[in-house]
């Protein structure tokens, strides 16, 4: 059994959503191989020096999310993307404690298939996915400016790609134009979208 961290029981001492379903996924997840930490403001999980699962309230309920969910058999069918550019990561959503009772020997096999994953050191293959476009407002502000340019290149994909589709929901040129000169100086520090 995991040792729990002070911060995990602070953040859930302070949740206002949500706390009993959080509270008992928190049991499942310390009865699990991983590790107790607390990363981005949430309760994170890790196995053998990497994430592994983190845990999440908002406003339609409690979430387990999984990094490298993809890679999870998922026989139960519970599993889903957060989002429709996700890749990695999978999430399954709560909204009551019976649902996660219910769940609780589905996601302990879940978790110890994620640390057995983690200690095999299994990655996403991501170069399987085709690259996304660069919007043309892009291309020409990495042409007029070399050190952007650099910096664009030195970033992860994983960032690379935040931008890139950040860049690309935006309707209007003026809007991708805009959008890519506020985050110029962040690209420039090296961060990503959501780095803070």
């Amino acid at each position: 059994m995991a040792e729990p961290h002070p911060k995990v029981d602070a953040f859930l001492g302070r949740a206002k959503r949500w706390r009993p379903e959080l509270e008992r996924l928190r049991a499942i997840l310390l009865a699990s191989p991983l590790a107790e930490t607390f990363k981005w403001h949430q309760p994170c999980y890790t196995h053998a020096g990497g994430n592994v699962a983190i845990l999440g309230s908002y406003r339609d309920g409690a979430v387990l999310s999984f990094f490298r969910g993809a890679l999870l058999s998922d026989p139960e069918g519970i599993l889903a993307p957060p989002g429709p550019n996700s890749r990695a990561s999978r999430v399954v959503r709560f909204g009551d404690v019976g649902r996660i009772e219910a769940l609780a020997p589905v996601l302990a096999a879940y978790l110890r298939e994620a640390a057995a994953l983690q200690a095999e050191g299994r990655k996403v293959d991501f170069a399987a996915a085709p690259p996304l476009p660069f919007p043309a407002e892009l291309t020409r502000a990495l042409a007029a400016d070399a050190g952007l340019a650099a910096a664009f290149r030195a970033l992860t994909p994983g960032r690379q790609r935040g931008y890139l589709l950040h860049f690309a929901a935006a309707k209007q040129p003026a809007t991708r134009a805009a959008r890519i000169a506020r985050q110029s100086p962040r690209i420039l520090e090296g961060k990503g979208m959501h780095d803070r």
